[in-house]
């Protein structure tokens, strides 16, 4: 909103107004205001819970030091989606489609994650919403991003083609005239349905060409069928995996600050031409407003970790953990990275996997030998080492260095062809 203001203060020649049409002074603003949010305002909002007696309710997992939790307040997530929130509406471009479709996302999700800590709290039911609402919720969530991303004209990148394969009508409206030879390639804005792959020469992969089998006229269909079917599956899978890293004063907060400092350096260089033709890397117009939600998410995770690192005074819950995984999705998915979530976000991933396969071979030697047996000492994998008699720092702080290694590695991908 403050964006608008300044660019109005702008045109009637007020002096310093136009320093609002710069990222950079913007991002920093958005850092800056989230952090004051998270920081002074959060303060005020973990008194509020502890004087409604809004506590954590623990389950007797066995585990060294659990009961020391009983109480804590939980439903702290409610910092982080304002810390994220009001940032975003004060600093970045309220019509920006990408903008929009993050703010969604966080509201989204925060509302469902809400209603989760509402009835384990309030409702004293420990299951809190039913799974398949979650579920329902988080499909619902995704079939809107797919859709939007697919359809909408705002959603364009910008590629290098070949004057032999442009269009009759690309050929009127953006040919220069001194471009004669069809070998030449040009940088055209097309909407697209590529994304970035690691480790490829030319980095890129398109959607369209798990559907090169099919006829033609069927081809355009069933490419956005897979396409919304990946978002879907991509906003599931990330948002179950940071809620399930949530187990540790600290761990889900700081592993999600650190990918959320990563996908902001993506975005930004994903946003410039000059530093998108560098890397070869698609230039993705428009997308540098990402930069500002990604400085309020940093800072609202920093500040969060404030309060949440060890011993926590404050739990994020539900409200907060699904939507830093909905959040770290959505916007892989808008900055066109979302195949780098497996190396970015290997902490959710393996915290994910440990479950499926402790839950899977289970059930599997239950079967057969009529008693289940484990192959974690007790997952997800953080609760496995404190099992082992690790204490709760030094597993956090150890996941800690594994995510900032892991963005690390995905950020120098964009080199490693």
């Amino acid at each position: 909103m403050l964006y608008y203001l300044f660019k109005y203060l702008d045109k009637l020649n007020i002096p310093g107004a136009g320093v609002f049409e710069y990222i950079s002074f913007r991002s920093a603003m958005s850092v800056i205001v989230s952090l004051f949010i998270s920081l002074l305002i959060g303060r005020r909002i973990i008194r509020y819970l502890q004087l409604k007696q809004i506590g954590e309710v623990v389950r007797n997992l066995g585990l060294e030091g659990q009961y020391r939790k009983e109480g804590t307040p939980s439903m702290g997530g409610i910092i982080i989606l304002a810390s994220i929130i009001i940032p975003t509406l004060l600093f970045a471009k309220l019509d920006n489609v990408y903008v929009i479709l993050m703010l969604v996302t966080t509201i989204w999700l925060g509302f469902i994650g809400f209603m989760d800590d509402y009835i384990k709290i309030f409702r004293k039911n420990k299951e809190g919403l039913a799974g398949r609402f979650k579920i329902a919720g988080q499909i619902v969530l995704g079939l809107v991003i797919g859709v939007t991303l697919y359809f909408s004209d705002d959603v364009i990148i910008v590629e290098k083609v070949r004057v032999s394969d442009l269009t009759a009508r690309e050929r009127i409206e953006m040919l220069d005239p001194s471009v004669t030879s069809p070998q030449v390639e040009i940088p055209m804005e097309r909407k697209s349905t590529k994304t970035t792959i690691p480790f490829v020469k030319n980095n890129e992969f398109n959607y369209s060409w798990l559907v090169a089998f099919a006829p033609a006229k069927y081809r355009e269909v069933l490419t956005w069928i897979v396409f919304v079917a990946v978002v879907i599956f991509i906003v599931t899978a990330v948002s179950n995996g940071a809620n399930l890293t949530d187990g540790l004063d600290g761990l889900a907060t700081g592993v999600s600050a650190v990918i959320g400092t990563a996908l902001g350096i993506l975005a930004y260089v994903s946003s410039n031409i000059i530093y998108a033709d560098y890397l070869n890397i698609m230039y993705i117009p428009r997308s540098e407003e990402l930069v500002i939600f990604a400085s309020a998410f940093i800072g609202a995770t920093i500040g969060f970790l404030w309060y949440n690192s060890y011993p926590a005074q404050v739990f994020m819950g539900d409200t907060g953990s699904l939507s830093l995984g909905g959040i770290i999705a959505v916007f892989s998915i808008v900055i066109r990275k979302e195949l780098l979530i497996p190396i970015l976000c290997g902490i959710f991933l393996v915290e994910s996997l440990s479950v499926v396969i402790q839950v899977a071979w289970f059930k599997r030697t239950k079967r057969k030998y009529g008693e289940g047996r484990r192959v974690f000492l007790m997952a997800p994998l953080h609760h496995h080492y404190q099992k082992k008699g690790y204490t709760e720092p030094k597993i956090v702080t150890r996941f800690w260095i594994v995510a900032l290694i892991l963005a690390v590695i995905s950020i120098v991908t964009l080199k490693i062809r």
